[in-house]
């Protein structure tokens, strides 16, 4: 790590990352602390939801699936032809 990520990181403007960052690629562990290479304030990111710089977590995708009357497709199906 270059000395001016140091500094960077350490003049108190970078806060520590929360357990829940714990697995992120962004994360930048310097003089024995943990900070993130991206956002300024962790917890903020996480307070609302899923981070959206988080590289260990994907958001979930529920996939509904929806009933359809038999007559009614077959009633389109036999418009489009």
């Amino acid at each position: 790590m270059q000395t001016n990520d140091v500094a960077k990181f350490g003049d108190g403007s970078f806060l520590p990352v929360i357990d829940q960052c714990e697995g992120c690629e962004r994360i930048v562990e310097t003089e024995g602390a943990k900070y993130c290479n991206t956002y300024l304030n962790p917890a903020a990111k996480w307070r609302i939801g899923l981070c959206n710089f988080a590289t260990h977590a994907k958001p979930e995708v529920n996939l509904v699936k929806i009933r359809v009357n038999p007559l009614k497709a077959a009633k389109r199906a036999s418009r489009r032809k």
